[in-house]
């Protein structure tokens, strides 16, 4: 008698004829075969150093623009070139970009208004009309109004001023030092008083006064792929903010 075998029973063997999948040359080759991976080879973009040229009045302070570039633009070199404002229609020209002060009227221009900076009146540290906080008109009457050749406020038609009896002085910086010495009266934009801040001389607000607007300026038929990360940088957009 056969010796039974345990539980399980004798183990199947396969059908003759029928060989395992398992061990099938087919089943070794395909598992034994490496995967192969699809590489593209695409070559990585790289900014070319480049310069871009921005003009600036005095008085613009573009400080924090031109920071917030560096952070972004690493590899484009910002370059702040001072303009005058009696020329700074020809320096755009020159330049990629311009912060000039209005008004300016050209239509082959793309012009962005940035802010408007209020008039100020500068006299003389021991005028007795430093002892407000802000003037009106009306009590600049007897001074002496001195407007110098690089005056961009325009005309101002304030209602007992006098004329200065000496020559027109040349630029900004000659009259607030005129000023200083209590001969007169200057009114300019807060930035400028600031920019020729002298210990011999102060300045208030005008009320009502005249303004001065700050605006970003380049040809019309020059705009690149920079000039456009500018504005968005003057706009306050964000690296990641579409256009």
């Amino acid at each position: 008698m056969a010796k039974q075998r345990g539980r399980g029973g004798s183990a199947k063997r396969p059908a003759a004829g029928k060989a395992s999948s398992r061990n099938t040359p087919q089943s070794r080759k395909k598992a034994s075969a490496p995967t192969r991976k699809i590489v593209f080879d695409t070559p990585a973009v790289v900014d070319e150093p480049r310069t871009f040229r921005l003009g600036a009045v005095p008085g613009a302070t573009p400080g924090r623009w031109i920071d917030t570039w560096k952070q972004r633009m690493a590899h484009v070199t910002l370059e702040l070139v001072p303009i005058d404002a009696a020329t700074q229609r020809a320096s755009i020209d020159e330049l990629d970009a311009a912060l000039i002060r209005l008004p300016l009227t050209d239509d082959t221009l793309h012009l962005i208004p940035l802010y408007d900076e209020i008039a100020v009146v500068v006299a003389s540290a021991e005028s007795h009309l430093l002892v407000v906080d802000e003037l009106d008109a009306a009590d600049l009457a007897g001074e002496v109004l001195i407007t110098p050749r690089d005056d961009v406020l325009g005309p101002l038609d304030i209602p007992g001023t006098l004329t200065p009896e000496f020559p027109t002085l040349e630029t900004t910086a000659d009259a607030i030092a005129t000023a200083a010495t209590g001969v007169g009266i200057v009114i300019v934009p807060m930035s400028l008083a600031r920019l020729h801040q002298r210990k011999d001389a102060g300045h208030r607000p005008l009320r009502g006064g005249p303004t001065s607007t700050v605006a970003l300026a380049w040809p019309r038929d020059r705009t690149t792929a920079d000039i456009e990360t500018f504005v968005g940088i003057v706009r306050g957009r964000t690296a990641n903010s579409s256009r």
